[in-house]
């Protein structure tokens, strides 16, 4: 191209030049390039490209970041999200600025009149705005159809039918496929994929029952349209099937099959769907599964993947698990005969089929994997999505098999197949149940490995699964890795769950490190700053709604810590603190703590402190004889506190 534009510059005089290589001998004189007798030239056929390919080539020679937050982020320390609470809420801010904006744009639509890119970009010019005394006519609604804008289109047909204009029947059954998709509520758009997002899972956790509108412009438009039509039929039963109005669209199926209307394939899949609304049983939604087969036979219509899935989604919801595990059984060789290939989401049902958590084990898995290794998909169903959070779940709480599970999330970055790990909140549960299952069977460093390379861009533990890696490393006995455990609990908000504090104070506590062993030597200063930041930690927590209240264990174990980190000062405070509120806490430190205090006092030279921690431990009925003899053994007492010493424990004691 450069070399194109290179020789258009030039006088035309210089173009009949040769242009000499090294190989090939090119001459313009009669205007075009001629190649030298027996070599021949061919031009390839244009690749259509779509606008993102030259991305697309350059992200595949970089890869992933495992550093670096999700691109949806703003790569800047302050703005990271740091839970999985700000993660989602970062999101749909960055959502609300572009609503914010939009709404400006429509709001002062006179200031946004300038076309500056060529060809125009609809999406950037002003919508249009229809009212009651808007001039429209057929083509205005024909337009906002196609455009999918069912607000506007329903006020243009409302235009239309009060000024007594005709609607072609067309039109109305494209309208009617509409009203019927949508429910007649306006769609979010298709850009506010983070709110489309959270808006499904509060709609999957609240949906229980039908939320059809009877009697809406749905069926008014229905019954509008003379004749009726198979695609008239087969609109109004998907939207009623779609949004649980199970009986009226099962009754219109069977009322078009009495009119010998023919239905299409998808009409009799959205039917299928909803079986389990229909009939009580297994034994009665699988009779009226074969009845409607039966039926799309006898129409002599073929089955597709919508066909396969929704079979499988009805016998998914079988209490019965024999007659459920037969039956998936026999569909399946029946749809590989009609060459009928499974997607993700076929998968996905087998899945929930056969590995129940009340039923035997099942290791259809084992099969499903060694079908589809080293594969690439694309999403063809709407359960697709659900595979790899659902199979990372029987790896885990079904099999409990590491194996399986690094072959699944192999699949899953094959390719670009992490397109179908589904929303944030499906690759949240995967690799929730991947770390969980990792923490279980794999040795402490390969875990720390994984650990390192997907926390906390890709995934923020919860609180379960904190506590899941702190057993791991109390079992493994690897203190070393409390601090960097630590900095990411504080940096995840989980410093207001007390029994994570209990924890990672008893893993320190119980497992202490040898200072003359070169890899550890740091080890107690680096516990002795954890627990100090987890003190003043809980002592911000009053000022704060999720408060954590002190305990006499809690305060015991960081006095214990801050000894053996050498940090006495603060190990005086946090005693301190103990001994004036110790009405108000409950429970009171381990003798240890006091006895290892008692130690640092009398290598500190401090006697005082010494007799405070006795003082205290004659108050709350504890073991104090030992400390006691070692004050007694450990310090040249002058006569104050030597009558102190007398008066707590008394002379008969000291006598000994």
């Amino acid at each position: 191209m450069y070399l194109s534009r290179q020789l258009r510059l030039l006088p035309k005089a210089s173009i009949g030049r040769s242009i000499t290589t090294s190989s090939t001998h090119y001459t313009t004189t009669t205007g075009a390039a001629v190649a030298p007798a027996g070599e021949h030239i061919e031009i390839p056929n244009r690749i259509e490209r779509s606008p993102t390919d030259i991305l697309k080539a350059l992200a595949s020679t970089v890869g992933r970041d495992h550093t670096a937050p999700h691109y949806k982020y703003h790569d800047d320390p302050f703005l990271i999200p740091m839970s999985n609470m700000a993660k989602r809420t970062y999101a749909m801010s960055k959502e609300a600025g572009r609503k914010a904006a939009k709404w400006i744009k429509e709001e002062h639509r006179e200031l946004f009149l300038h076309q500056e890119a060529q060809p125009a970009i609809e999406k950037f010019a002003p919508s249009m705005v229809y009212t009651e005394e808007s001039e429209v006519d057929e083509s205005s609604l024909g337009q906002l159809i196609e455009l999918g804008e069912l607000k506007d289109a329903v006020l243009v047909y409302n235009l239309l039918e009060q000024k007594g204009m005709a609607v072609s029947p067309e039109l109305k059954q494209s309208l009617l496929e509409l009203v019927c998709f949508h429910n007649n509520q306006d769609p979010l758009p298709e850009e506010y994929i983070e709110e489309r997002w959270f808006l499904q899972n509060n709609q999957r956790r609240e949906r229980h029952g039908k939320t059809w509108k009877d009697g809406d412009l749905a069926e008014k438009l229905y019954a509008e349209i003379e004749p009726k039509t198979p695609q008239t039929y087969a609109a109004l039963i998907r939207g009623m099937a779609k949004y649980l109005q199970c009986e009226r669209a099962y009754a219109l199926l069977q009322e078009a099959g009495e009119k010998q209307i023919q239905l299409d394939t998808n009409t009799f899949n959205s039917i299928i769907q909803i079986i389990s609304f229909l009939k009580d049983n297994a034994e009665q939604r699988w009779q009226l599964c074969t009845e409607l087969l039966q039926q799309m036979s006898q129409q002599k219509l073929r089955p597709n993947l919508g066909t396969l899935n929704a079979i499988l989604q009805c016998i998914s919801t079988f209490g019965n698990f024999k007659l459920a595990r037969s039956s998936a059984l026999k569909v399946l060789p029946e749809f590989k005969q009609l060459g009928v290939s499974p997607s993700l989401g076929t998968y996905y049902y087998l899945l929930i089929i056969f590995c129940r958590e009340r039923g035997p084990v099942s290791h259809v898995i084992v099969d499903i994997l060694n079908e589809i290794a080293g594969r690439e998909f694309t999403v063809e169903h709407p359960k697709d999505t659900y595979f790899f959070a659902t199979a990372m779940d029987v790896c885990r709480n079904h099999l409990n098999d590491k194996a399986l599970a690094k072959k699944v999330n192999e699949l899953l970055h094959t390719g670009n197949n992490y397109d179908l790990v589904g929303d944030s909140f499906k690759e949240s549960i995967y690799y929730r149940n991947y770390l969980a299952l990792l923490c279980q069977t794999e040795s402490i460093e390969d875990f720390m490995l994984t650990y390192d390379l997907l926390v906390p861009n890709i995934y923020i533990p919860e609180p379960g699964i904190m506590e899941e890696v702190l057993r791991t490393i109390e079992i493994n006995a690897a203190v070393e890795h409390v601090p960097r455990i630590w900095s990411d609990m504080v940096v995840f908000d989980h410093t207001h769950r007390e029994s994570l504090l209990l924890y990672v104070l008893r893993i320190m506590v119980d497992n202490r490190p040898n200072a003359e062993t070169p890899s550890q030597s740091q080890l107690p200063e680096q516990c002795a700053k954890v627990a100090l930041d987890m003190y003043n930690k809980i002592e911000e927590s009053v000022r704060r709604i999720k408060k954590v209240s002190f305990t006499g264990q809690m305060l015991g174990d960081i006095l214990t810590l801050l000894v053996r980190g050498d940090n006495y000062e603060k190990a005086s405070e946090v005693f301190s603190h103990i001994d004036k509120n110790q009405h108000r806490i409950p429970g009171t430190p381990a003798e240890s703590a006091l006895q290892e205090y008692v130690e640092a006092s009398i290598k500190e030279k401090s006697p005082s402190q010494a007799l405070a921690a006795l003082q205290y431990a004659v108050d709350n009925n504890m073991e104090s004889s030992v400390i006691a003899k070692r004050i007694h053994d450990g310090f040249t007492l002058n006569e104050a506190h030597l009558a102190k010493l007398k008066s707590l424990v008394g002379e008969s004691f000291l006598e000994k």
